[in-house]
């Protein structure tokens, strides 16, 4: 096993995974609107996109599998799109609720909303299919390197989403859960804009 290049790793996944993006954003505003338990399943979504990620990397380097830059990034426009509207949805629902005392309801978050957030995540899509690969020779064989390097993954994922939700579900954060909802639904839409600005650039350019 190398441990430089696991060290290396471990460091890149954990620098990845604290950094706010469209997926805390989320599992914040989920936690502190529907609970714990929705914000769980919605961390299993991310976390098995990321696999599904993970797996395409694989392929890419198994030479199965042929991604041009192109369609890497129709599909980031598509996935921030898609960003851009929920969070839009969000905020409305939540004016409807401040406002006009509205039974307006945005769809609830989950494992679906959670996988379609976490395929279409541009940080993630960058991370697995272009730095991912470098890590590749981390262990004796092929075999080895993705199961370890996919293991570390799931586990360093899931109990940093788990802590990001036993902190909003504490009563100090409660009193604070409409401010949350705010903020983490401005950052998924800002995330938004600026991740279809760029992959819509990289798109025009590329012709």
């Amino acid at each position: 096993m190398n441990f430089t290049l696991l060290t290396v790793y471990v460091s890149s996944v954990l620098v990845l995974l604290l950094t706010p993006g469209p997926v805390v954003a989320l599992i914040t505003y989920s936690s502190v609107k529907y609970g714990a338990r929705k914000a769980f399943a919605t961390a299993l979504g991310t976390n098995f996109a990321s696999l599904c990620l993970i797996t395409i990397a694989i392929l890419m380097l198994l030479g199965i599998v042929s991604l041009p830059a192109f369609y890497l990034n129709v599909f980031g426009a598509l996935g921030s799109v898609y960003l851009g509207w929920m969070a839009t949805s969000g905020l409305v629902d939540l004016y409807r609720r401040n406002h006009l005392d509205s039974t307006f309801s945005n769809e609830i978050p989950g494992f679906k909303k959670g996988f379609l957030i976490g395929i279409s995540n541009p940080k993630d899509i960058l991370f697995f299919i272009a730095f991912f690969p470098q890590f590749i020779s981390i262990g004796q064989t092929f075999f080895v390197s993705i199961m370890t390097l996919c293991f570390i993954w799931i586990i360093l994922d899931l109990t940093i989403l788990s802590i990001y939700i036993y902190v909003f579900k504490q009563s100090f954060m409660n009193k604070l859960s409409r401010a949350t909802e705010w903020i983490s639904l401005a950052f998924l839409l800002i995330v938004a804009l600026i991740s279809t600005a760029y992959n819509v650039i990289e798109i025009v350019l590329a012709k």
